[in-house]
């Protein structure tokens, strides 16, 4: 079993409040859950009005696999016009079964 997980942290340039904010993010995070079949939730920077940091996870039975999810999750959200990056962190653990 192998489990991927990404941190995304995101700048939101456009927003003027945390309704501006909330918006993009909740749409990324609709899109990323229905389009790549992963867990996805905001977990940092709440109450920040242009920052915003999400966290990605997916479990699979391949390491090719977890990769290639988390790579075209990323790709994803790099192409998100209302967002910039500011960093990506991502970790794969896997058993040794």
């Amino acid at each position: 079993m192998v489990i991927a997980s990404a941190r995304y942290e995101l700048i939101v340039p456009a927003a003027s409040s945390l309704k501006d904010k909330r918006q993009v993010i909740k749409g990324l995070i609709e899109r990323l859950r229905g389009r790549y079949n992963v867990s996805v939730a905001e977990v940092d920077r709440q109450d920040t009005w242009r920052r915003a940091t999400i966290g990605v996870a997916c479990v699979s039975s391949k390491n090719y696999h977890a990769r290639e999810l988390i790579d075209r999750v990323t790709r994803h959200v790099e192409g998100c016009l209302e967002l910039e990056i500011a960093d990506v962190a991502v970790d794969f653990f896997s058993d040794s079964d």
